[in-house]
């Protein structure tokens, strides 16, 4: 298959007109559809520090040089930070929609939503680059790009309607200022919907709560938004003030007043700061009246708006319960990441409450036998309603755990009805031989996620350490893996009838935009968009990795206990990235979080530019990672601290006497769980590692378990099943030795390793105090402890300044400490 394209000019545009203009221009009418202490603390310094110190390579004289940095050290963050500043370039596709034209049905519009670091701002820059997708009769294809993209400034998100004729742009606003909705056409903005806090508050736009979903008519749009605050006291001169005597239209100054906090409000932890209830409502455009959909219980937080295909009258949402305490008291434990906390489908009739004989109801569909369900997805002939399930999650109380895949018959007369039929389409995968399907870990779908025939879905989902697109037949069930049998990893981004956008990418490689047709044979047939203009790695990088290579390396289990499950047993996988002549070389040992996540065979930016320092790396799948089957992901909980830890140094032991690696010189870093193996590693094995570095870790169990959104977690993964049905607020003394005795903190005194630690003040999942403890312990013993605190960084330390500075301290810090 070939592919021929234009090449033009980069550029930024501010009015999205410019977009719908610019389409216009090159002939791409707008898209159609049928569907230091050395320690010491440090305040972040702000990029114009590090832009200056990567500009000038002048020796900084001692009385300007920054606390605790020395000469050596500014050289190296010199010449380090512009390394890094190439890999912080590269953009990333968000997201991506494909449209069918009206007029050509050989031609296809793809619009393509991009995002890209801008360290001044320390936001994210987010644009839409669009292109006309050609297809010829021999299957060669053509993209034609447009020519500029369009900048989208302070916008939330962007989501097309489904013929692509029209645009939904959200502007979340900040503090107390209200929500703009913008509906876009061909060449102008139809129409602007100013939405203030009184209705409701930030329209959710996180991949969980989110729920766009424009009506097939595109008169209508559902969402998910923080529902408007309640009511709090006022207060003034005299005291108490009754709230409807005061002036409207008066501030509360101007009014001699203030507001008083009024009651606590449970939030739904990590990333959800103030975010306390999703409520849905919905926009009609002619109109721009916005109404809050009634019926829905308030214990009720939902998300994941579809509506039904036969009519506007029913919408379809998930509903999670904020009962989630011990024996279901009221209790919002936290949700990021956390797939284990109970969900449900539900369907609201009459939801924009326009007719008049009828009243909205909310009906449960999945209420029988089913404790999960969510991302639901009509079929294109509104026969089913297909979801997702983490039973196996909720169930065994993991926070992480193979999927299933079910479907609903939906009903011939399109009122949905209690109880309906749950028909099991992909079960878990229990213990998976060999390389065979290891079961679901996706976490989500396409809004569009069908081919033409309408009963295959497609899906990205984890194969053990690869990033596999399956399809899975809707009506017998049969699941395949459609994306090339290699190493590398591949991501779905839309679809174009029978055909493929997605990308792929390895350790060394950065990500490649491909184009992938089915065949009248029923083959795929894979090409990569060479000259597109959006994931273009510089020349500097591809040069620096061009000298590695990778490996995905199977670890045999060192001595299996007897009673382990079968798949407890089956060795476990590590992806090592090598330097040329690797045992000349240091190795950094890479810890994943979770524990019940992995990594796969894709390419991060942070661990590419590590390597390109010089080092091996080396990132262990240790038993409990996600994509290996659900017998081996259950055979960690109870044993965090050892089987986690010995399959870490196992996969150490085998690299190094394979000879792969120099195994004394090892450096070792790790976030969250990582950073929890992390710092075990170092007390466990003390005389192993030259250098440390844990993110956000967990060290201390016992203080965890108080002050964590999620002190389920520390229960369940510290004792099994037994943890997850005695789950407290108020642990007792034997559960706080056990916790104590399973954590990093119960080997500190052993610990002779250097450690830098990168903490993020606002954590709500791994509190600051878990870090710090540790350091100061550290500290009081004589230990070498570097902590870089992050004011306004939560669990992830993702903000761009804050990555950057992060993985930059990452690298002088190993280099340093490789060379004494």
């Amino acid at each position: 298959m070939a592919f021929a394209f234009p090449s033009f000019p980069s550029s930024t545009i501010k009015n999205v007109s410019h977009l719908f203009q610019s389409l216009a221009r090159w002939n791409l009418s707008p898209p159609h559809s049928s569907s230091s202490f050395a320690i010491f603390l440090h305040k972040p310094r702000s990029v114009s520090y590090q832009a200056s110190a990567m500009q000038s390579s002048e020796i900084i004289s001692e009385n300007k040089m920054p606390l605790g940095i020395d000469e050596k050290t500014i050289e190296e963050y010199t010449s380090q930070s512009k390394l890094l500043l190439e890999f912080t370039k590269l953009p990333n596709i968000d997201k991506a929609w494909v449209f069918k034209s009206q007029n050509d049905e050989n031609v296809s519009k793809a619009m393509f939503l991009v995002s890209q670091s801008n360290l001044l701002a320390n936001k994210r820059r987010k644009y839409i680059l669009s292109a006309n997708i050609s297809k010829s009769k021999d299957q060669s294809v053509s993209f034609q790009w447009s020519p500029f993209p369009t900048e989208m400034s302070g916008v939330s998100t962007v989501v097309p309607s489904p013929s692509g004729l029209k645009l939904l742009v959200v502007r979340n606003g900040e503090d107390q200022s209200p929500t703009k909705l913008e509906i876009w056409s061909e060449c102008q903005m139809e129409k602007e919907i100013v939405v203030p806090q009184s209705v409701h508050g930030s329209v959710y736009t996180d991949a969980w709560f989110e729920g766009i979903s424009w009506n097939k008519e595109e008169n209508l749009i559902a969402y998910i938004a923080e529902e408007a605050p309640q009511a709090k006291p006022t207060f003034n001169d005299f005291g108490y003030s009754n709230n409807n005597e005061n002036k409207k239209g008066l501030n509360e100054k101007d009014n001699n007043s203030w507001k008083g906090q009024g009651d606590w409000e449970e939030e739904w932890g990590e990333t959800y700061f103030r975010k306390r209830r999703p409520s849905l409502f919905i926009i009609e455009i002619s109109s721009g009246e916005v109404r809050a959909v009634e019926g829905i219980p308030r214990s009720l937080s939902v998300g994941q708006a579809v509506w039904t295909p036969q009519n506007d009258n029913h919408l379809i949402f998930v509903g999670w319960t904020s009962e989630n305490g011990f024996q279901k008291t009221p209790r919002k434990l936290g949700i990021k990441y956390c797939y284990n906390r109970p969900c449900a489908l539900y369907a609201v009739s009459n939801p924009f409450g326009k007719s008049n004989d009828e009243t909205t109801s909310v009906v449960e569909l999945t209420s029988h036998g089913l404790s999960s369900a969510f991302f639901p997805r009509f079929s294109p002939d509104g026969k089913y309603l297909v979801f997702l399930s983490a039973r196996s999650a909720v169930d065994s109380g993991a926070h992480g755990a193979t999927n299933s895949l079910h479907k609903i018959e939906w009903p011939l007369n399109g009122v949905p009805k209690p109880n309906l039929n749950i028909i099991d389409l992909v079960p878990v995968v229990m213990c998976p031989k060999d390389e065979s399907f290891p079961g679901l870990y996706c976490s989500g779908f396409l809004s569009n996620p069908w081919l033409n025939d309408g009963n295959t879905i497609i899906i990205s989902s984890m194969w053990r350490s690869r990033d596999a697109i399956i399809s899975i037949n809707i009506i017998s069930g049969q699941v395949s893996r459609i994306s090339p049998d290699s190493d590398h990893s591949f991501d779905l981004l839309a679809i174009d009838g029978d055909n493929l956008l997605s990308v792929s990418s390895c350790p060394i490689d950065p990500p490649k935009l491909n184009y992938c047709q089915l065949e009248a044979s029923s083959n795929w047939n894979w090409a990569e968009v060479s000259s597109n203009p959006i994931l273009k790695s510089s020349d500097k990088i591809k040069s620096l990795l061009s000298d590695h290579s990778f490996s995905i390396l199977k670890i045999p289990v060192s001595n299996p206990a007897v009673n382990l499950s079968n798949g407890g047993k089956d060795p476990y996988e590590a992806i090592l990235i090598s330097c040329k002549d690797s045992k000349n070389h240091a190795t950094i040992l890479v810890l994943h979080g979770g524990p019940h996540s992995a990594f796969s065979s894709s390419y991060y930016k942070s661990y590419a530019f590590l390597s390109s320092l010089g080092f091996n790396i080396l990132m262990v799948n240790y038993r409990g990672s996600l994509g290996f089957g659900e017998e081996v992901l259950q055979s960690l909980p109870g044993k965090i601290g050892s089987q986690d830890v010995n399959d870490v140094l196992g996969a150490l032991d085998y690299v190094t006497e394979k000879g792969l690696i120099d195994g004394n010189k090892v450096a070792v870093v790790g976030g969250s769980h990582g950073g929890f193996l992390t710092t075990h590693l170092i007390g466990q094995a003390p005389n192993r590692f030259f250098a440390a570095c844990a993110r956000n870790p967990v060290c201390n169990l016992s203080l965890m378990v108080g002050t964590t959104d999620i002190p389920d977690w520390v229960y369940f993964e510290s004792c099994g099943k037994e943890g997850k049905n005695n789950f407290s607020e108020s642990p007792t003394p034997d559960y706080l030795t056990l916790f104590y005795n399973k954590s990093p903190i119960s080997h500190i005194s052993k610990v002779k390793t250097p450690v830098l630690f990168l903490l993020g003040a606002q954590d709500l999942r791994v509190p600051v105090s878990n870090g710090l403890q540790y350091a100061r312990a550290l500290r009081e013993r004589g230990g070498e402890v570097k902590v870089i605190l992050f004011p306004e960084d939560v669990h992830g330390i993702e903000r761009p300044q804050s990555d950057f500075e992060s993985f930059l301290n990452i690298g002088v810090w190993f280099k340093n400490h490789l060379n004494k």
